[in-house]
């Protein structure tokens, strides 16, 4: 149940805002993804397919806490699918990139894109 007065988060098919820009519409930044940690998450994920809590943990040198807050962002904006396991008796998180997720990777690459030529240009 959403907290009155919270700010919404936002959702899988949320295109990035048009902001005008100098005669022309630029597209900000998506910031679930733009936060570095949370980047590496979705690069290593469109890059390796499934990978564990601990091999991302130790892929990003980043510490439990940390990747467990930046994985949940992602997985509340519906960019990564969760699920959890029993392997050896041992409980295990697994990660994987949702096709939402791919989607906004791809948008969020373009923009880069865009703006390394643009810079370029120059």
């Amino acid at each position: 149940m959403a907290r009155s007065g919270a700010a919404r988060r936002p959702g899988p098919d949320d295109a990035p805002r048009r902001t005008p820009g100098a005669g022309r519409e630029a597209v900000a930044l998506d910031r679930v993804i733009h936060e570095r940690v949370r980047l590496g998450i979705v690069s290593a994920l469109a890059a390796g397919g499934e990978l564990t809590f601990t091999e991302l943990r130790d892929l990003l040198r980043t510490t439990d806490g940390n990747l467990s807050v930046h994985a949940r962002r992602l997985e509340e904006a519906g960019y990564v699918s969760c699920t959890k396991a029993f392997v050896d008796r041992v409980p295990q998180t697994g990660y994987r990139l949702t096709p939402a997720g791919r989607r906004a990777l791809e948008r969020y690459l373009d923009h880069m894109e865009a703006l390394i030529r643009a810079t370029r240009a120059r």
